[in-house]
C-alpha cells in the first residue's frame, strides 16, 4: 500500500494573475499524473495576507510548497513538472532555486 501523496501548497496572493495561471498549471500538471494512474495530490491554495507566518513568501509569489520543499516563482510548466517529479515521485532533494 502506498502512503497518500502529500498536498500541494500553492501561496498566492489576490489579484495575482501569475498566482491563478499556475494555479491552471498545477491543475493540468495533475491531471497528466492521473492518467498515468499517480494519485494526485490536493492543492490547497494559501492568501500570504491572510496569516503573518504566510508573508515571508509575499515577493516571490506565486510560490509551491510540497512536503517542506519550497518552489518560489513557481510560473514555468517545465519548473513545475520537474519539482512535482522529484517531489512526488523519486523524494529527491529539490532545489528552491
Amino acid at each position: 500500500m502506498t502512503a497518500p501523496s502529500p498536498t500541494i501548497v500553492l501561496y498566492a496572493q489576490d489579484g495575482c494573475e501569475p498566482c491563478a495561471e499556475t494555479r491552471e498549471l498545477l491543475i493540468s500538471l495533475l491531471a497528466e499524473r492521473d492518467r498515468d494512474g499517480r494519485e494526485p495530490p490536493e492543492i490547497e491554495v494559501r492568501d500570504v495576507a491572510a496569516d503573518p507566518t504566510w508573508a515571508r513568501f509575499r515577493a516571490e509569489v506565486p510560490v509551491v510548497e510540497i512536503g517542506g520543499r519550497v518552489l518560489p516563482l513557481a510560473t514555468s510548466a517545465k519548473r513545475l513538472r520537474r519539482f512535482l517529479a522529484e517531489a512526488l515521485d523519486s523524494g529527491a532533494a529539490v532545489s528552491a532555486r
